[in-house]
């Protein structure tokens, strides 16, 4: 059975001041396309479906248009919400997408979500795992220690009975350290900060039982600890992070147990983003601009400050998101500089002083617990800070 696997498509999303809507919607359809070429019979998809838990009226439509067109085809949809998505707001409904094979796990309920497939080799198991926390799995399990996440994850999936002689398949949404390194982190999962904390970790070996592991929340597709522990990426590149990533799906073909074989197909863009260097006048010359309606990160090296830099390189990339300087001055403020200065100080201080240079006042009680709550809820702060 082959089964194809997307995560953090993020949709709602966008870039700079540019809507991704119809870029988002360019590249279902491709993925769509994918699907009917080969034979797919299950789709996985592993959270961050929505950019914010408050999706908008266009991202709700377009999931709602892709979720359609999935069903008219007969595909199987599994989907998780993550640590992007209001996890009530994306299990509405989900009891009856289920007549039309959308089984969506947009909720911890105290243990994995789980449905069975079944082909000429038999059964497989699918196991579903929202994006959790620690204090979520708590509550179902008042008597284990349970203090991060990986102690959180390691108790849903020692609590799931996986026959380990059958086909497994889990779908998750977490941060996953490999055998000797972590990720490598890109778009908006690849902040941290090490004076304000690390996202939590949980460890690849708690996988080891599944025959693949489709993972979400790392936007640069790669393998943590063995090659069927996978991060799909993003299908879009969403950051300047992001740029030299080469965007793809997994597709997964699962014959008898232990018989599988992962290929990745390239996904090519509607526009795609770039980051280009140098001279203004240089960047400019006929001989060197390309793909005009592609999204750029210009930086330049003029010495000095250009009047209207924006207004000019749009004349010709119209999609330039933002420019930045690298000259003789910005390079007098580096890396280890930024570090030094933060060195000690606590989140509550880094935030208030950053408030105060941005605005010229003092952070108020009821902004500090809007910022300090959306920190925890991306894992920058945890929760007992």
């Amino acid at each position: 059975m082959k089964f194809l696997h997307l995560g953090d498509l993020h949709l709602g999303k966008n870039l700079g001041d540019y809507d991704l809507i119809e870029d988002q919607r360019y590249i279902l359809e491709q993925i769509l396309n994918i699907i009917k070429e080969e034979g797919v019979k299950a789709l996985l998809i592993a959270g961050d479906v929505y950019d914010k838990t408050v999706p908008s009226e266009a991202a709700t439509n377009l999931l709602d248009e892709f979720l359609s067109k999935l069903a008219y085809e007969e595909v199987n949809v599994f989907m998780i919400s993550g640590n992007h998505d209001s996890d009530d707001r994306l299990n509405f409904g989900s009891s009856i997408f289920e007549a039309k094979k959308v089984f969506i796990a947009g909720r911890f309920k105290g243990e994995l979500y789980r449905k069975t497939l079944t082909d000429e080799y038999g059964d497989i198991n699918v196991f579903l795992l929202p994006f959790v926390k620690a204090s979520q799995v708590k509550r179902y399990y008042p008597e284990d220690i349970i203090e991060n996440y990986d102690d959180a994850v390691r108790r849903v999936v020692k609590g799931a009975s996986i026959n380990k002689s059958e086909r497994n398949i889990i779908v998750a949404h977490q941060f996953v350290a490999g055998k000797n390194s972590d990720p490598k982190p890109g778009g908006s999962e690849g902040a941290s900060v090490t004076s304000v904390g690390m996202v939590e970790k949980t460890g690849w070996d708690i996988f080891s039982d599944f025959d693949y592991t489709a993972l979400g929340h790392i936007h640069s597709p790669q393998s943590v600890g063995e090659d069927n522990i996978r991060y799909s990426g993003s299908p879009l590149k969403y950051s300047l992070s992001e740029v030299n990533n080469n965007k793809s799906v997994p597709l997964i073909d699962i014959r008898e147990k232990g018989e599988v074989d992962i290929r990745l197909i390239p996904l090519k863009p509607l526009r795609d983003l770039r980051h280009i260097k140098g001279e203004l006048k240089t960047l400019l010359k006929k001989e060197n601009v390309v793909d005009k309606e592609d999204f750029i990160y210009v930086t330049l090296t003029d010495e000095e400050l250009i009047n209207d830099a924006m207004g000019i390189i749009r004349q010709v990339y119209k999609n330039t998101v933002k420019i930045d300087y690298d000259n003789s001055h910005t390079r007098g403020i580096n890396a280890e500089d930024v570090i030094e200065l933060s060195r000690g100080r606590s989140f509550t201080e880094l935030i208030s002083d950053f408030y105060k240079l941005m605005y010229g006042c003092e952070i108020s009680d009821d902004e500090y617990k809007a910022i300090s709550e959306a920190a925890k809820e991306v894992g920058v702060l945890n929760e007992t800070d």
